[in-house]
């Protein structure tokens, strides 16, 4: 009984091109994914990492503007103005910031 040889089938160019671009894309295709995600979930952090810092700032500044309300209150006013010997006029007093 003689061995018959098998044929190998030879690939056209066209093809060979369609097999590494098949290869390719199932390589890069998850590969984009994952990195896509990756790349998102950092931007989210970020994102959560600003709006604490922003609420801090906001808390802090709500804090520094009820300071600012009881120095210019009328009777902090009239008690420096007594303490220094000075008179009280409601003129000459300016709010700054506003």
């Amino acid at each position: 009984m003689p061995r018959r040889k098998m044929k190998r089938l030879k690939l056209l160019k066209g093809e060979k091109f369609m097999y590494v671009l098949l290869v390719f894309l199932l390589i890069s295709i998850p590969t984009a994914s994952v990195f896509s995600k990756a790349l998102l979930s950092q931007t989210n952090i970020e994102t959560e990492k600003l709006k604490n810092k922003i609420e801090k700032q906001e808390n802090t500044n709500e804090s520094l503007e009820m300071q600012i309300d009881e120095l210019v209150s009328i009777e902090n006013i009239q008690k420096i103005a007594a303490l220094y010997g000075l008179s009280y006029n409601s003129d000459n007093i300016v709010k700054v910031g506003e």
